[in-house]
Formats: C-alpha cells, structure tokens, sequence
C-alpha cells in the first residue's frame, strides 16, 4: 500500500526475524560477538537472555549465518516437548536415523555422530529458543548431553536461549549443576533512544528507502517512550505509522501520526476527523480483494 508512497522497495517493519535487517545495536554486537566467541572456542553450555520482543531470534539467524558450514546446527523452536521429543527433532536435525526406539539408543546414535564430527574437525550446536518454559527435570537431562565430552572438547555446543525468566530459573536449587557448567552467559538490552533513531533509518535504507528522514526525531522519542526500547513492538508501531501517513499523504511521520497510531493499537479506533480517509484507504485495498467494507 505504502511502498511507493516512501519509496520502498519492501516492508521496512516486518516482525519476522529477517537478518538482513538486524540493527546491530552495541548490545546486539556484543552478544554476537560472545556466542561466536563461545562456539568457536567450544564452552559447551550458553546462555543468552532478553526481554520479549529484544530481536533475540532474529540475532540467532544472523549466528547461524556466520557459522561457518563445518558448523552443525539443531535449532529447536519448540519449548514444550518433553526430552524424548527434543532429542527426536534433535536427531532429524542433524540426519541421523533414529528408528532404534530406545532413549539409550538414540543417545548412542547421538554420541557416535558427534564424535564422528569431533574426527574430522567439525563443530556441532544445539540451540533451545524460549528455553524459560523448559521444566527442571528437561533441563536436568539436557545437561547430560553435555557429557559427551573428550578429555580436551566439548563436542555439543548448547546455547539456551530465553526470556529474563530463564536467569531466575537457572538458580534452582536442583538446577544447580547445570548452573555451573554455564561457560558463557550474554543478555540483549534495549534500545537506548539515539540507538532506536539509527534501527528505524537501518530498517528504511534496506528496504529501499532514498529519504532515511520519513520519522521525525519527536515521533522517534515517542515511539521509544511507548515500545520501551523494544524493536518488535518499533516494528509494529512504525509499520502503522506508514499506513497512517500513506492515508494522510504526509512525507514526514511526526508525532502526532505516531500517537494516533498508537491509540488505534491500544483501543481500536482513530480520531473521528480521520476515520473516513483510513476508511478510503481501506476501500481500495478491499476492492483489489472483492470484498466490501461495513
């Protein structure tokens, strides 16, 4: 709708976790910088921490993406699974037929694939994502894959990954052990308010933008003050702050457009002087659908 508008060649606030368009932010780089210092250097366990929203994902994708290919790499999404489930997907990951039915079995097909990649040099990661919802007795397990180990290397590389929840649950008395084998730990901070300017304006330049001016410095602290330093919710504030412009025809996203935008995200509604343009915006774009609009 408002690509042309801005001069966009794509959405510059998707709230998918694109690497192409992560703002390495001073926190953001230190983070990277540690998780590849902790693979490379095999620490075994890692721990990576930040608020909801904070681009954790996104970063792993760009971890990913400069592991080199002698790298293996499981990425588990889902936090629910019970052990049994986890090292399921973790054999599927990796290639390894996992038809024995035994626990023990799988393990030992596990074992024996890591050590094969120990032989020829290769590293091989496990990373857990949203690693707070696992309960202490899957984490307690988890830990003792990190005992597939050689008198001078870690050969799985674990990384948990999680909200600031995951810090406090690390402290359980019966987690204790898993506590100490942490080699590493990183967090990823909000974004301060001349670091949120530079995230908005890096998001516009990769997706096409010329004009890297369209959110004036009043609707930036605005949108900082409401999202908190949190990039996800900068994502969706400023992709309606877009929309509200297109149908405003403003070139500049002042303040005032970023507090409507936020008010239609709270309540629903918008000022009742604007109602029939975003209603005009919205007929058109239903049109192309054929459907109409109440």
């Amino acid at each position: 709708m408002y690509l042309t508008f801005y001069g966009l060649s794509e959405k510059p606030f998707n709230t998918t976790p694109d690497p192409r368009f992560l703002y390495m932010s001073p926190g953001h780089q230190e983070a990277l910088a540690q998780l590849l210092y902790g693979v490379q250097e095999r620490k075994g366990f890692m721990v990576l921490t930040g608020k909801v929203g904070t681009g954790k994902t996104t970063l792993l994708n760009a971890l990913r993406h400069r592991l080199n290919g002698q790298t293996a790499i499981s990425f588990v999404f889902n936090s629910t699974l019970p052990f049994d489930g986890i090292l399921e997907y973790v054999l599927a990951d990796f290639g390894i037929a996992n038809g024995e039915a035994s626990g023990a079995r799988r393990l030992i097909a596990l074992n024996n694939f890591l050590i094969e990649r120990e032989r020829t040099g290769a590293n091989t990661v496990l990373i857990l994502d949203e690693a707070q919802n696992l309960d202490p007795s899957t984490l307690e397990q988890i830990r003792l894959l990190s005992n597939f180990e050689t008198p001078t290397n870690k050969l799985l590389q674990i990384l948990l990954v999680g909200q600031p929840e995951l810090k406090a649950k690390l402290h359980l008395p019966e987690l204790q052990q898993l506590k100490q084998r942490i080699g590493l730990r990183c967090q990823i901070p909000p974004l301060t308010s001349g670091e949120a300017r530079q995230y908005i304006r890096t998001r516009l330049r990769i997706a096409g933008a010329s004009d890297l001016d369209v959110f004036t410095d009043p609707a930036v602290n605005r949108i900082t003050e409401y999202s908190g330093g949190i990039p996800r919710l900068f994502n969706i504030v400023g992709d309606h702050c877009l929309l509200f412009g297109y149908a405003d025809q403003k070139r500049r996203i002042d303040r005032q457009t970023v507090v409507q935008a936020i008010e239609y995200l709270e309540e629903g509604t918008r000022p009742q002087r604007k109602v029939s343009r975003l209603r005009g915006l919205k007929a058109r774009l239903f049109s192309r659908w054929g459907v109409g609009v109440s």
